[in-house]
């Protein structure tokens, strides 16, 4: 079971780089609160709680809930921005999503019972070819990772997307075949990786999980 993430933010009256710089001299982390068909707001979120919720590590995978004077929001995070000498969270983007609320997210493989694995047994090594799935699922229903179990496996043998439990109502964003998550591979042969080529993402598609690195991304 993952970790609540909670925010308790409150209204940042002042915008821009200025606003987003005092915040950060109180110790705060500036962001803004968009989706849901209003309008953004700007936001600040206690430091503790960003770093707390960055070290769950699902930060970009999983909804929290932002509290701002006595009510509740549920909310996912879209992008955080570290500071590239301090590694200290410098911004953070939250989109305004409901409980039935279909949305996209990356959720983590775990790779079980290799032990069980007479391929891996025989010398054989792991090769994966995704860390991570996107799914389309229920807000209220993001899994915490996803079980691929390699028991039985042997060399030459894969794991699709259709051997992993997937929760109810949630799908794969790849929907137009059944695509290799890994596969048990010899020592020194290199993995065939036919359908499995790094795929570019549309020009107009956003990446709904992205961290990046730099200066200020402030309204």
């Amino acid at each position: 079971m993952s970790q609540e993430i909670v925010f308790n933010v409150s209204v940042r009256e002042r915008t821009g780089k200025g606003g987003a710089r005092e915040a950060r001299r109180l110790g705060l982390v500036p962001g803004v609160l968009y989706g849901g068909d209003e309008d953004p707001v700007a936001i600040n979120l206690k430091q503790n709680e960003v770093i707390k919720a960055i070290n769950t590590g699902q930060f970009l995978s999983s909804t929290a809930t932002l509290v701002h004077d006595g009510k509740k929001q549920m909310v996912i995070p879209q992008a955080i921005q570290m500071h590239p000498v301090s590694d200290q969270p410098q911004h953070v983007d939250l989109f305004r999503v409901k409980k039935d609320q279909i949305i996209t997210v990356d959720v983590t493989v775990n790779f079980l019972n290799e032990e069980e694995s007479p391929g891996l047994k025989k010398g054989g090594a792991l090769n994966v070819v995704r860390f991570a799935v996107e799914l389309n699922v229920r807000a209220d229903s993001i899994p915490d990772s996803l079980d691929a179990d390699l028991t039985g496996l042997d060399i030459g043998d894969n794991v699709k997307i259709s051997d992993i439990n997937l929760p109810d109502g949630a799908e794969p964003t790849i929907t137009d075949r059944d695509f290799t998550i890994a596969s048990i591979v010899g020592r020194g042969i290199a993995a065939d990786a036919e359908d499995e080529e790094t795929e570019a993402p549309e020009a107009d598609e956003v990446e709904a999980t992205k961290q990046s690195d730099g200066d200020d991304a402030e309204e």
